[in-house]
């Protein structure tokens, strides 16, 4: 077996537009074709031993054991190893069950894909589960243990924490979509200009100065104090010298912790002697400068959440412990102890693992035990000296307890400190009566305070605190949301995506929009290239200036890795036509509208597919779109228009040299075509269909159709506007157009354009694309023939792994086909093809540079246009 490719599919993909986060494995069974499970020896009884917990994969079977039983019929190892990547992510707590395997054109290569929680833990279960089943068939030991732990480390290293994950999960509940802005716990939720961002609980509501305020203890407690309220006496010092005097004046028992701590880190509590207080400043002074000396307060730790100043949860936190038997050490009662189903590696369950560190060590030391001391029958033996659910802690939930009093102690401390977000420690006998009555004291004030002990509580209710914090961020009547327009289809994408734009952007709006040239937003290029796929698409809706999002959404990036939005308002497909065929697995029209339709698919309910009704492929995603469907075509008696408006749908038309919108019966004309500048005076049908399509999409927006047709008669082809789609530059004596067609169909409508075109000579200078189809570089080739007199082949890039002479002789045979007395001159360098053109054109005649065949065309042309007028 050999990996041919691993990709990620992070968004709506031609898999699944559901499950969004896919791994797709190419995988290549080279001789394993041959041999299903069946036919290996033994094979499925050691795949039953080495992971039994595959019997709960029903498969086809529909029953459990089903799987299983597929194995013994006999299966192919795509499948096989299918099911293993899934079930080894779940043993390493990350429950997923989405797969599907299916072969390709080519014999024995098969995609499989399947679920992922993390990703690279998802990479890493695609290649381990084949060597997993490398070493089943060889009978080799598969050390199964050491791939899951390896994908227990993967998850934690990439994993939102338990407070960002249920913020995040809350959003999801809410249909708020959400972009992780780094490796680690910075959240976008929501798009464009109805952003928010958070960092693990702290939010963009949260005040700096407020959190400067709670990591200074010292501060933290003055305020406090100021306030009336009920804090532990004590002094900061930060020298040995400082320490005598602040054990005369607080006194023994202490508490000594750092003051730019957290977590715990550095505390040392019920400090008795002079010799163990010095002990416990040198380990605070390890984490801070200064060092916080209180009296230590008996009673028991409680965790009071206020979030958007109002309390939502309370908690005792009760500190890592075992409990003694009189027969087992303290090792052995903590292993025990570990065993606990609740307990896990990291944040995986409710609780996590005890692991021995300093702090159990000196606890241990203090007692005078050691991890080999046997612990008395019932007595409670505590292992840390804070009540951090990540150093094993656990808790129980006091919510429905908390006096009244306390309740507006807390909220008054948040506005206090000034945190949206706080934490709040309390030493306390309880909170069922009021702290001035029971003697309890606030400890701390937390800002980013963690929400897990809330959350999944050892005991007692679960109590879902995200939900406030989302109410807090997105209150009634704020959308998290901007309109998007995705574009998608073989030629008309970029032309129909920068039209949309300028609608948009004429009438008010700030939009954002990717091209195939480049990432705009508003009239400013912030990034050139080829920008179509979902890394672009994020970039956009990342930025918290734009209002409104257009994207052209190619067909790589799809495949590559699925889309870079979850849901769109509307979505384009302008037309489906051969190109790019066998690549990608990508073989017929049929597999090519399969892609297409991902966009479709993505459109919410209450969205609409504005698709092509000249297109049967596009009528074809119609029929089985799950959103508002309307059409558009350049013939009103199209079968297609008439059956939908007769059902009262909506349309866009060419009638009686009109773009006209069709709801029902009615027509709204809009504006003449030979009104409309990027038609060329109506005499290109394909610009009139991309015209038709930005039309009808930006009404269905709500644009009115006054402010439409402003738009539409302001929108002038040029390389400034429409960079490579018919670019016409005029020389005193001839004239040079450049436009980016490179399949049959962009030919054959620039074929159409050249009819139009009155010159003494017609010519053409084209290249072949090395990843297209010999018959696709071909028919170009005969369609060049049939528009120019005379063609300039310059082969000078696009060779995509074939030999240029190969490509060059493709291409002489579709002309010859055509014209065999065809002059065709071959000049495989741009700049030299660009100076023969400028010396040797006759006057009137029209020069058509295709393809992107000369590199930087537009600059070049218009760079010999300048010199030629004297710029």
């Amino acid at each position: 077996m050999n990996i041919l490719g691993i990709q990620v599919l992070r968004g709506p993909n031609i898999w699944s537009i559901k499950r969004k986060k896919l791994i797709q494995m190419r995988l290549d069974l080279e001789e394993l074709e041959q041999r299903p499970t069946n036919l290996i020896d033994g094979f499925g009884e050691r795949l039953k031993k080495a992971i039994p917990s595959l019997y709960s994969h029903r498969c086809s079977k529909e029953h459990a054991g089903g799987f299983f039983e597929r194995v013994k019929e006999g299966t192919w190892m795509g499948h096989v190893i299918e099911h293993i990547a899934l079930e080894i992510q779940t043993l390493a707590g990350m429950d997923t069950g989405f797969g599907r395997t299916r072969e390709t054109r080519t014999p024995g290569v098969y995609n499989v894909v399947f679920s992922y929680i993390e990703e690279k833990a998802g990479k890493y279960a695609a290649e381990a589960s084949v060597q997993i089943v490398r070493d089943l068939i060889n009978g080799d030991e598969c050390n199964l243990e050491e791939h899951i732990q390896k994908l227990r480390e993967l998850r934690e290293l990439e994993r939102l924490g338990p407070s960002t994950g249920s913020i995040v999960n809350e959003a999801i509940a809410r249909d708020i979509p959400w972009i992780r802005l780094n490796k680690s716990s910075l959240i976008q939720l929501g798009y464009g200009k109805n952003q928010v961002r958070f960092r693990a609980t702290m939010t963009e509501k949260t005040n700096s100065i407020a959190v400067d305020i709670a990591c200074n203890k010292d501060e933290t407690k003055r305020l406090l104090q100021d306030a009336a309220i009920p804090v532990a006496a004590g002094v900061t010092i930060s020298t040995v010298e400082e320490l005598q005097g602040a054990l005369k004046t607080v006194g023994f028992p202490l508490v000594f912790k750092p003051l730019d701590g957290n977590h715990g880190k550095g505390a040392s509590i019920n400090v008795k002697t002079e010799a163990a207080a010095l002990e416990a400043f040198e380990y605070a002074k390890q984490y801070s400068r200064k060092i916080i000396v209180e009296r230590f307060i008996t009673g028991y730790d409680f965790r009071v959440l206020v979030i958007d100043h109002r309390m939502v949860a309370a908690a005792l936190r009760v500190p890592a412990h075992v409990k003694g038997n009189g027969q087992l050490t303290v090792k052995e009662l903590i292993d025990q102890e570990n065993t606990d189903p609740r307990r896990g590696y990291g944040h995986e369950n409710v609780l996590t693992e005890i692991v021995v560190d300093r702090d159990t060590e000196d606890l241990l030391d203090k007692k005078g035990y050691t991890l080999d001391t046997v612990v008395p029958n019932g007595e409670i033996l505590y292992l840390k000296s804070t009540a951090n659910l990540s150093t094993g802690g656990t808790s129980i939930d006091v919510t429905d307890l908390v006096h009244p009093q306390n309740v507006f102690m807390s909220e008054r401390i948040s506005r206090i400190i000034g945190l949206d977000i706080c934490g709040i420690d309390i030493m306390a006998e309880n909170l069922t009566q009021p702290l001035t009555d029971n003697g309890g004291v606030v400890l701390e004030v937390n800002a980013a305070p963690g929400f897990r002990m809330h959350l999944a509580p050892s005991e007692g209710l679960p109590r879902n605190v995200a939900e406030p914090v989302i109410d807090m961020l997105y209150p009634p009547g704020k959308s998290a949301r901007i309109p998007i327009i995705s574009v998608t289809g073989t030629n008309g994408k970029t032309t129909t995506t920068r039209l949309i734009a300028h609608i948009v952007k004429s009438n008010g709006t700030r939009v954002g929009y990717t091209t195939s040239d480049g990432i705009y937003v508003q009239n400013t290029l912030l990034m050139k290239g080829d920008t179509t796929g979902p890394i672009s698409a994020e970039f956009i809706l990342r930025d918290p200036t734009v209002e409104f999002a257009v994207l052209e959404t190619a067909r790589g990036g799809i495949l590559r890795a699925g889309l870079g939005f979850n849901k769109c308002d509307i979505g384009i497909v302008t037309n489906i036509q051969e190109d790019h065929l066998g690549i990608a697995d990508i073989h017929s029209l049929d597999d090519l509208a399969r892609v297409k339709s991902v966009i479709v698919g993505a459109v919410k309910r209450t969205g609409w597919a504005v698709l092509n009704a000249n297109s049967s492929h596009c009528l074809k995603i119609a029929s089985d779109a799950d959103c508002q469907v309307a059409l558009f075509s350049t013939d009103e008696s199209n079968p297609a228009i008439i059956a939908h408006c007769k059902k009262g749908g909506t349309a866009a038309i060419y009638e009686n040299g009109y773009i006209t919108i069709k709801k029902g019966d009615w027509k709204i004309r809009v504006d003449k075509v030979t009104h409309v500048p990027l038609t060329f005076g109506g005499t290109v049908e394909f610009m009139i269909e991309n015209v038709l399509a930005a039309t009808l999409a930006t009404f269905l927006c709500g644009y009115k159709i006054e402010d439409i047709r402003m738009s539409l008669q302001t929108f002038i082809p040029s390389a400034a506007l429409t960079p490579g789609r018919m670019n016409i530059f005029k020389f005193k004596e001839f004239q040079i157009m450049v436009d980016f067609a490179h399949n049959p169909d962009g030919f054959n409508g620039i074929k159409d354009f050249l009819k139009t075109v009155e010159a003494t000579e017609h010519v053409g200078v084209f290249s072949g694309t090395g990843d297209r189809r010999d018959e696709d570089i071909k028919e170009t080739a005969r369609i060049a023939a049939m528009m120019f007199d005379k063609i300039i082949i310059c082969q000078e890039k696009y060779l995509r792994g074939r030999n240029q002479q190969e490509l060059i002789d493709i291409l002489l045979d579709g002309i010859y086909e055509i014209k065999p007395d065809m002059e065709v001159i071959i000049n495989n360098n741009g700049d030299d093809a660009l100076k023969y053109i400028m010396a040797t054109a006759k006057s009137g005649s029209f020069y058509t540079i295709l393809s992107n065949t000369i590199d930087n065309a537009i600059v070049k042309v218009t760079e010999n246009l300048d010199k030629e007028y004297g710029v």
